[in-house]
């Protein structure tokens, strides 16, 4: 499948002429990486993730378009977007389904936290046909299968370089591309990717750096 990154935590997969498009935020190019979409899985409430006016637009405009949210964004979602005619699903820990041509499992439940006054949100991971695995907001290590393709989110308020290095060792994939990274500039960014690129080698993982709107077949 044809994996597109763009700003900060979206993607986009394209399989047999079918789009599927994870954490269409209200950093990244919400409008491109949503047309022609058919299904939309969308990891936890926060706008960094979950552009509620752009999504609620799209199922207005596409009455073909499916999305797939935890509660909390299901219901916010209907509540802007009106009639949804059933095309909004809420997705719980450890289920599965189809999304537009895609098998999809979920994993996780909870928003790794970002400080005890700060209240925790539901977040589910998405491992998409066995092989590209985004984790939303947290370090959730999917269990009883191999991940081949790993989203890692390379920064965040709620994490240290330990422990997105930790992270890339525990899933152990082949292949990792960075996501949630808009909050870095290149000298940052240059620190947590050379440790990513040294550590996640000696367990087997070849990380790779991904520019907004560029491409891989993964």
């Amino acid at each position: 499948m044809k994996l597109t990154k763009f700003t900060h935590a979206c993607v986009r997969l394209e399989k047999n002429r079918q789009v599927l498009v994870i954490d269409p935020g209200t950093f990244s190019e919400t409008e491109d990486a949503l047309n022609g979409a058919h299904a939309v899985l969308i990891t936890h409430e926060h706008t960094d993730h979950f552009d509620v006016p752009a999504v609620a637009g799209a199922l207005r405009d596409n009455t073909d378009l499916q999305v797939h949210a935890p509660a909390s964004v299901a219901s916010r979602l209907k509540e802007k977007a009106g009639d949804d005619d059933g095309r909004i699903h809420v997705v719980e820990p450890g289920s599965s389904f189809e999304a537009a041509g895609f098998a999809i499992r979920s994993f996780g439940g909870q928003h790794a936290l970002i400080h005890p006054h700060i209240p925790l949100v539901a977040n589910i991971g998405y491992l998409v046909d066995e092989n590209v695995y985004h984790p939303g907001d947290s370090f959730v290590v999917p269990d009883g299968v191999s991940v081949r393709t790993l989203l890692v989110p390379i920064h965040a308020p709620w994490s240290k370089v330990g422990e997105v290095v930790d992270f890339v060792i525990g899933v152990r994939a082949p292949k990792a591309y960075p996501v949630h990274d808009a909050l870095l500039n290149e000298l940052g960014r240059g620190i947590v990717e050379g440790h990513l690129t040294r550590l996640g080698a000696r367990y087997g993982t070849s990380y790779e750096r991904l520019a907004p709107l560029e491409s891989v077949e993964v």
